[in-house]
């Protein structure tokens, strides 16, 4: 009898503390999500229910901020921002992924002179603040007539990301070297075996890479900022501010509707790749 109170008691005792886990996670999870929440409210809200209320349902459904941000000036909508961005983003994380991982098999799998210096140099350079090398970088970029183009936002990615090179160096130390070997003795030169070999297994480490660079490419402000004097040339995020007008009226409810939909390809992203995430980063090489 002792022994079912007990067990009653324990049982009792666990469904109490994960039903406190459970509502505190929500909770939590709840503050996290609630700007994002708040944002799709607005998208449907008119501008001077917006800030006069907390409330994330909205008293009437207004759809026509949806037509007004789409429309944006008239002259041109918002699909011409979101081409761009699309083109941007989509281009960078190309060269910025298959960039870095040639530079990461190099540092991993080819013996050179100063290599651990090298790659020293490399990891340091993800301490660097942007800040420091803005303005060099808009000095040059000026002096070759690449300013007011998406070239200086598309280039600089070919020549890989640092943190994505370290990502890929120990995601690819983690391949047995004996695959490289087999590989050698059947004829494959070094490029062969990274296009052939290492880089089909790297596959977790590639699509972390290409979520990430989306996530920094997709909501980049500075660099548009930066570079892109023209209205047809500018991406979404640079859009999104010219929105907002200091010298009149700022349609509010339009600028919450084209962030909302802005979210969508960030969105849609993370869905189909978040399994990918994890695997990623944590890398623990090939099991048998």
């Amino acid at each position: 009898m002792n022994n079912s109170n007990t067990l009653n008691t324990r049982k009792l005792k666990k469904l109490r503390d994960d039903g406190v886990f459970h509502v505190f996670v929500i909770f939590l999870g709840f503050l996290m999500l609630y700007p994002i929440l708040w944002m799709i409210s607005n998208a449907f809200k008119e501008t001077g229910e917006i800030f006069n209320s907390f409330s994330l349902i909205p008293k009437t459904l207004h759809i026509d901020n949806f037509i007004r941000g789409w429309a944006y000036n008239g002259s041109t909508s918002f699909g011409t921002f979101f081409k761009n961005s699309f083109f941007v983003t989509i281009v960078s994380t190309i060269g910025a992924v298959v960039a870095s991982s040639l530079v990461a098999f190099g540092f991993a799998r080819v013996r050179f002179r100063g290599g651990s210096f090298w790659y020293g140099c490399m990891f340091l350079t993800m301490m660097l603040p942007y800040q420091v090398v803005m303005v060099p970088q808009f000095i040059i970029f000026h002096k070759i007539g690449w300013v007011d183009t998406f070239l200086p936002l598309i280039v600089p990615q070919f020549g890989g990301q640092a943190f994505f090179i370290f990502l890929m160096v120990q995601f690819i130390r983690g391949i047995p070297h004996e695959l490289d070997q087999s590989a050698m003795i059947d004829g494959c030169n070094k490029f062969s075996i990274y296009l052939r070999i290492i880089f089909p297994l790297i596959k977790p480490a590639l699509i972390t890479a290409t979520i990430f660079s989306f996530y920094w490419r997709w909501d980049d402000f500075l660099g548009p900022l930066l570079y892109l004097n023209r209205p047809r040339s500018f991406t979404v995020s640079l859009a999104l501010r010219m929105f907002a007008d200091p010298m009149s009226s700022t349609d509010w409810g339009a600028i919450f509707a084209m962030g909302t939909l802005s979210l969508i390809p960030v969105l849609a992203i993370f869905v189909i790749f978040q399994k990918y995430i994890v695997e990623g980063l944590v890398t623990s090489g090939l099991k048998a």
